[in-house]
């Protein structure tokens, strides 16, 4: 007998049901989970966005509630993926609500072998002034050639895997105010 792989796929996924039900597994609590999921989703806050792995810009819907993200899903209505969503994109919760996301700033001193905490405060004006001093220290607004440059070779920048579209063009404008040239992204395409 031959079989077209939709009737093969069809076969074995009946298949696999009456096995499993048969091993005694029921779906039941499955189905409670999603239930309950579901009411909680009507009453978070629903907010659009847009995967921040890949260059592909695929959206996603992120519900919160008490200020704390507690789902995303695809987007049915974007015109990218409709709804679907790849491996990356399908672990973004995790990303968001992962237990051993760092909280604080970590600050590691030069020679040091320790990480401290750092507060924000303390932080911002720390790289801030390192960045200017090394941009003032080596900004270079000719060539060799006597062509106009305005320029740092000594600032580069690899940008995050977990920036949307909008941060990632507001970044880049930074940087190229800053005059770097060397810049890096994950997602560029």
């Amino acid at each position: 007998m031959l079989l077209t792989r939709r009737e093969f796929l069809k076969t074995s996924a009946v298949t696999a049901g009456v096995a499993v039900t048969g091993m005694g597994f029921l779906l039941e609590p499955v189905r409670a989970h999603a239930v309950s999921l579901r009411k909680n989703l009507t009453e978070a806050t629903r907010t659009t966005t847009i995967c921040p792995y890949c260059g592909v810009g695929c959206g996603f819907v992120v519900h919160a509630a008490g200020g704390k993200v507690i789902n995303i899903e695809g987007d049915a209505e974007h015109p990218i993926n409709e709804g679907s969503a790849c491996s990356k994109g399908s672990s973004l919760y995790q990303m968001a609500n992962n237990p051993n996301r760092l909280k604080t700033v970590q600050y590691r001193a030069p020679f040091a072998t320790e990480w401290q905490d750092m507060t924000w405060e303390e932080a911002v004006p720390l790289i801030a002034r390192r960045i200017k001093d090394v941009r003032d220290a080596t900004f270079e607004t000719v060539n060799a050639s006597g062509q106009t440059v305005n320029r740092t070779l000594r600032i580069a920048s690899l940008g995050s895997a977990a920036m949307d579209n909008e941060e990632c063009w507001l970044y880049q404008k930074f940087l190229r105010g800053l005059g770097l040239v060397y810049i890096e992204h994950q997602a560029r395409n």
